[in-house]
């Protein structure tokens, strides 16, 4: 369920003792002291005087550990007291539409099976499953693997995770997932083992790369009578092997059980990542940017706006000599043109001051590390000074158990995203439709969608000089997102002429929107309580 905010009230001297801290720990690590960022603590600091404080409410105070829990948060790595959102200088009803999610419509999940829908009988084999790419990638081929083992009666081995993507990742599924929650809550969906039966360790098996986007007919028809040569199946990919639409109700339904019930993180990260929801909500409400400017990013799509030459050279070299990556010369100009690049850090700063929200807004990148580093931060921080990440957020000793690992790492940016209060993506990638899907099954939460083909345009003829920052900008860009920001409606199909592959590439993803398989209005015949948590 939602965090609760523990609200305390603060004293004038107290946020004026953490501005000076935070002000201070910037220049000591050798962050730049922006115009901005001193407007911004001498206004706070105002807003912290008898007088604003009288008229504004109590200001958010940081959560405070235990000390049995040897935190070091307000000690050593706690971020500067703020004064509270209703202190900043917006009209009220401005402020709160900043926040506010677009209606819902009362849907709600509905994700219990069908009467009809048994406990899985003795099964005909063992479903091995080998994941591939990066954390919400395999997540859901996980999820779709669930569903392929009720298809064939199969009971389902733990998947392995992928270690020889980009990320070198070593972590198996228990150092990522809570295995014993996945086994016990799809006990009446799919019989799950932690491993193969010792016998058959090394019993020859049959290895298959399952067809892209396959429907109920394929499995049971080309896949099936494999069992009866080999007791063991193996899957040698997990994504997209299963289609958006057109399955059966139960199978779509099962999915969501599987991604949005079962595939739990392990307590370790659940932990680590509610308190930083904690800390976050600490300064009041805040927005999660998933800021995909990273090496692996870049590299892949080809985009270099806004790059030095020797960077674009470096990222060149990277797509050249990863072998799996099938597309080598990219036209990065074209590639932006499209809208097929993720917005770049000041685009984001853009965006985000068009849309409205003020320099004091709490922004949370989820992201791994950023390529270029503070260099390519620096427009984006000066109009957000309050920039704040895992790394900022948690200590070195909190976070060393997972430092490591990139699918541990990127399932903390996970919970942090999907309990904001807004959402913003730079790139629509698979951590994005992630959890913009998790958010419409929690109740179609704040998730704003960048139209990056149509604000490139836009940033453009800013850089030019054809247009200015300002209302009529913001205007535009209010405009063209005002049906962008997460309302209830159905999956979108495929786009109209595409053929073959492309035409299921162009389908919205099913985890992206489990609208109307797994999300119904209350009194509807589908409708249930089976709500859940991250």
């Amino acid at each position: 369920m939602p965090l609760r905010r523990k609200v305390r009230p603060a004293g004038a001297a107290a946020r004026r003792a953490a501005l000076r801290w935070w002000l201070l720990s910037l220049a000591a690590t050798g962050a730049t002291v922006t115009a901005a960022a001193a407007l911004l603590a001498l206004a706070l600091h105002l807003s912290g005087s008898p007088a604003a404080s009288s008229s504004s409410g109590a200001p958010y105070r940081l959560w405070q550990p235990r000390e049995s829990e040897e935190l070091r948060w307000e000690r050593e790595v706690a971020p500067p007291q703020l004064a509270s959102p209703q202190s900043r200088k917006l009209d009220g009803a401005a402020e709160r539409s900043l926040w506010l999610p677009a209606p819902s419509r009362r849907f709600v999940p509905c994700v219990a099976p069908s009467p009809e829908f048994k406990s899985p009988v003795a099964s005909r084999g063992y479903l091995l499953v080998h994941t591939n790419g990066g954390l919400n990638q395999m997540r859901a081929g996980i999820s779709d693997m669930v569903a392929v083992a009720r298809i064939l009666n199969a009971t389902l081995i733990i998947p392995e995770l992928d270690k020889k993507s980009f990320w070198h990742d070593r972590s198996n599924f228990s150092d990522v997932f809570d295995e014993e929650h996945f086994i016990n809550s799809l006990a009446n969906d799919v019989k799950v083992e932690k491993k193969l039966p010792k016998e058959l360790v090394k019993a020859p098996k049959s290895v298959r790369y399952f067809k892209s986007w396959s429907g109920v007919d394929y499995y049971q028809d080309e896949i099936s009578p494999l069992w009866d040569h080999r007791q063991v199946i193996r899957a040698a990919k997990s994504d997209s092997r299963l289609a958006n639409n057109y399955l059966p109700t139960d199978i779509q339904k099962l999915r969501c059980r599987a991604f949005f019930q079962a595939l739990r993180f392990a307590p370790p990260i659940e932990a680590l990542g509610k308190l930083l929801v904690e800390r976050m909500r600490s300064f009041g409400p805040y927005i999660a940017l998933h800021l995909r400017y990273e090496k692996d990013m870049l590299a892949f799509s080809g985009c270099t706006y806004g790059l030095s030459q020797t960077e674009s050279e470096e990222l060149a070299m990277i797509r050249e000599n990863t072998t799996y990556w099938k597309v080598k010369d990219i036209d990065p100009l074209e590639q932006r043109s499209h809208g097929y690049c993720p917005l770049t850090p000041k685009e984001v700063g853009m965006f985000l001051s068009a849309l409205g929200y003020p320099s004091s807004t709490p922004v949370y990148i989820a992201a791994g590390e950023i390529y270029g580093g503070e260099s390519h931060m620096v427009d984006l921080q000066s109009r957000f000074p309050i920039l704040m990440n895992k790394e900022k957020l948690a200590s070195a000793e909190e976070l060393r158990p997972f430092s490591q690992y990139a699918a541990q790492m990127a399932a903390l940016d996970y919970i942090v995203s999907v309990e904001s209060d807004v959402f913003i993506p730079s790139y629509s990638g698979n951590m994005a439709r992630a959890v913009a899907g998790h958010r419409r099954f929690l109740g179609h939460r704040k998730t704003i969608s960048p139209d990056r083909k149509a604000l490139v345009r836009l940033f453009d003829k800013v850089d030019s000089g054809l247009l200015k920052e300002g209302k009529k900008l913001s205007e535009r860009i209010l405009d063209m997102h005002r049906k962008r920001q997460g309302s209830p409606r159905k999956r979108k199909g495929p786009v109209s002429g595409t053929k073959g592959k492309d035409r299921f590439r162009s389908e919205e993803a099913f985890y992206e929107n489990p609208l109307p398989d797994c999300l119904c209005q209350p009194g509807s015949p589908d409708s249930d309580d089976s709500l859940v948590s991250i």
